[in-house]
């Protein structure tokens, strides 16, 4: 007698797929579409170890995707319902597509029957609205075309520079039903590459003379030492050789700020310094966004001869003129020349790093003395110096705002240790309504962790509908930080520096953040004096709730807003 045959539908299809995958979560909001995609997760998904997590607004589900990847340098997976619900994720896609994070976005599509009918949600070309902001695209109408479809979406997400991908899948997709058995599903390692290639040797000992014969070496540190997992190898190589380092800020965490190479995050401080000064850069996974001055002068210089190191060829020599480039993956470019260096004596001293740290060091008390002032209204330096020191030492951090994003990062490497991986901010979009949906994701990825967000009081309202999903999912220790100064703040400075102090649409009435974060359920709390700001934090970490602080705070102009106004970025 004939074995019965199992057959599954397109939606079991998927989520076998992506448990393959090793994907945990699920963040989006559901859709008719999708029904037979849920069908799979409750019948036998959710014991085979996958869920969803509903949000209030596909927005913020993206920017938790986000947020998971950035915290496991994993993909992280989103997905909205046809038409509006892939709207939504828009925003939360190109925010991560701009700082090249890997995720997958998953949208449906109406039934193909339904094609050109004006049905609703159809219409909608949903690949040529991602096409800008995902790295690639891949549309499925027929149920033997998914098992590939999801190989293909997440080798090019992980392959590479990591980006965004979108993968829609047609109705008629999901409803269809195939024998379980004619599905071929790989494991990863069979049809995608894991190891990374080598650099050339040539390459690597070309790059070490350089850095060896240089007066005054820099190294910059990039977003792609983090998604390469480079760390180690970057403090050993720059510790042996004495070189400096400074960090973009998606190189936040790849030197410990306790290195004696360190100098700094990003052209402020001692960066200011080294960048114009130093004779021979190594540049390691940085594409030398506004934040880095664009490579340009006065904050660099033309003359000096620059080693960029980048997975992206087309990243190579698109800021400054180059030495030498060599494409590549930054983990593989460091071990290769640490193990190079280790043949030759280590370096014992450099005067040249030791100014530089010195001066980091007076800086650093100069902007401490400042930030202990105890005036009313709070000053921001105050709230920043506050929230550093408070939060635990592997917390994960967010930041959320404008000014007071560039008044956080004044003093990000003072007090403890940022560890890899530890900071989410949307770097390259500037992108404002991070905070709920990264703390969200950062606390999924995370959950014995503690993770803390400052935010502006502008940014912070656009995806607040979501303190609901914190508090549904029971999350703990999630601390949100408003810095309230009833303004957008960078706006606001905008028009004092460069409009005559002709203020239009930029201030806000007085609103009470903790009461309405108290009717999401959430713990929220008033702060006006600067000397109950950590006790505040410390009832908001204890309080068994997602915690919303208000903080009120003077508005005023952090030095970094002048710069970038100067330089016409802002």
């Amino acid at each position: 007698m004939e074995e019965n045959k199992k057959m599954i539908s397109g939606g079991d299809v998927l989520i076998k797929c992506l448990l393959e995958e090793d994907i945990k979560y699920l963040f989006g909001i559901i859709g008719g579409q999708f029904l037979k995609m849920f069908e799979a997760i409750r019948e036998w998904g959710r014991e085979k170890g996958i869920e969803t997590v509903m949000f209030r607004h596909e927005q913020a589900a993206a920017h938790a995707a986000d947020a998971w990847a950035r915290v496991t340098n994993k993909p992280g997976v989103c997905f909205g319902t046809v038409g509006p619900g892939a709207t939504h994720l828009v925003p939360g896609v190109g925010a991560a597509w701009s700082d090249n994070i890997p995720m997958i976005v998953i949208v449906p599509q109406v039934n193909s029957k339904f094609a050109d009918s004006f049905t609703l949600q159809g219409n909608l070309d949903q690949v040529t609205m991602f096409k800008p902001i995902t790295k690639y695209q891949k549309s499925v109408r027929n149920i033997d075309e998914i098992h590939d479809a999801v190989h293909k979406v997440f080798r090019e997400a992980t392959s590479g520079r990591p980006r965004p991908v979108l993968l829609e899948i047609y109705e008629d997709a999901f409803l269809a039903e195939k024998e379980e058995s004619e599905i071929p599903i790989l494991p990863s390692q069979n049809y995608r590459a894991i190891a990374k290639p080598a650099v050339d040797g040539e390459s690597i000992k070309q790059a070490l003379e350089m850095l060896k014969n240089a007066k005054k070496p820099l190294i910059v540190s990039g977003g792609g030492v983090s998604r390469s997992e480079g760390w180690n190898e970057l403090q050993e190589f720059a510790e042996y050789l004495k070189i400096p380092v400074m960090t973009t800020l998606m190189g936040v965490g790849t030197i410990s700020n306790k290195s004696d190479s360190f100098i700094g995050t990003t052209i402020n401080g001692a960066g200011l310094k080294a960048g114009p000064e130093a004779d021979v850069l190594l540049v390691l996974g940085c594409k030398f966004t506004h934040i880095m001055a664009h490579g340009d002068e006065p904050f660099w210089s033309d003359s000096q001869d620059m080693i960029q190191v980048d997975i992206d060829p087309s990243i190579i020599g698109r800021a400054k003129p180059i030495s030498l480039g060599i494409i590549g993956d930054c983990k593989q470019f460091l071990k290769q020349i640490l193990e190079e260096t280790k043949k030759s004596e280590k370096v014992e001293k450099r005067e040249w790093l030791e100014e530089l740290v010195q001066l980091r060091q007076s800086q650093m008390t100069s902007l401490i003395k400042k930030a202990s002032r105890d005036k009313i209204p709070i000053i921001p330096q105050r709230l920043v110096k506050e929230f550093w020191e408070f939060m635990d030492e592997d917390a994960t951090v967010i930041l959320d705002g404008g000014d007071i994003t560039c008044y956080a990062l004044e003093q990000i490497d003072f007090y403890k240790v940022r560890p890899p991986l530890s900071l989410l901010q949307p770097v390259g979009m500037g992108h404002l309504g991070v905070a709920v949906g990264y703390g969200i994701g950062a606390k999924l990825a995370k959950p014995d962790k503690q993770v803390i967000a400052m935010c502006g009081d502008g940014s912070f309202m656009m995806n607040v509908q979501d303190l609901e999903t914190t508090v549904r999912l029971g999350l703990k220790n999630l601390i949100f930080v408003i810095a309230n100064n009833n303004a957008w703040g960078m706006l606001k400075s905008g028009q004092k520096l460069f409009c005559g102090k002709r203020y239009i649409d930029v201030d806000f009435d007085d609103f009470d953040y903790a009461r309405m974060a108290e009717g999401f359920g959430c713990y929220g709390e008033v702060v006006t004096d600067p000397s109950e700001i950590k006790p505040a934090l410390e009832r908001a970490k204890n309080s068994g709730k997602p915690a919303v602080l208000d903080v009120k705070i003077a508005w005023s102009i952090p030095d970094s807003t002048k710069l970038l106004g100067s330089m016409g970025i802002l």
